[in-house]
């Protein structure tokens, strides 16, 4: 499964440690940055990017971590095509997936512990959309965009 990755500053350390979960899973990831937590950088910028990289490739998936995953979720749903959440549990990973067929998860670093993150993310990818009523409503929303 193809995943672009992407933080801010104040989410380098969650996102690097998600990237190798990720990686050691088997999936092909694409980090777009950023590459230290010692130099301030504006989320929207890995927002926009990590969107999009997943609306430029069918199937894919990304994931966006800020110092409260707020920010980075409201950037990336800027761009026509994500349906970005900002997750803190596995029940919510799931029914994003379930019923709004999102396609980007947005962490917080200092709001998230780092194997809740690993476990929300592992839903997320392996939770399929579940379609049916609820693809009326996703079209709905991809109307909004237009």
């Amino acid at each position: 499964m193809k995943i672009f990755i992407g933080s801010d500053h104040a989410g380098y350390n969650l996102k690097t440690s998600l990237k190798e979960f990720l990686l050691v899973a088997g999936h092909d990831v694409e980090d777009v940055g950023v590459d230290t937590a010692e130099v301030k950088a504006d989320y929207p910028d890995s927002a926009k990017k990590v969107g999009e990289a997943v609306t430029g490739e069918a199937g894919s998936f990304g994931v966006l971590v800020c110092g409260s995953g707020v920010g980075m979720c409201i950037a990336a749903n800027k761009i026509d095509g994500i349906r970005a959440v900002n997750v803190d549990s596995e029940e919510i990973a799931k029914m994003s997936r379930l019923h709004n067929d999102a396609n980007v998860i947005c962490f917080g670093e200092r709001m998230v512990a780092e194997e809740v993150a690993k476990e929300a993310l592992t839903v997320f990818l392996n939770t399929e959309f579940e379609g049916g009523r609820h693809s009326a409503r996703v079209e709905k929303i991809s109307q909004m965009e237009k």
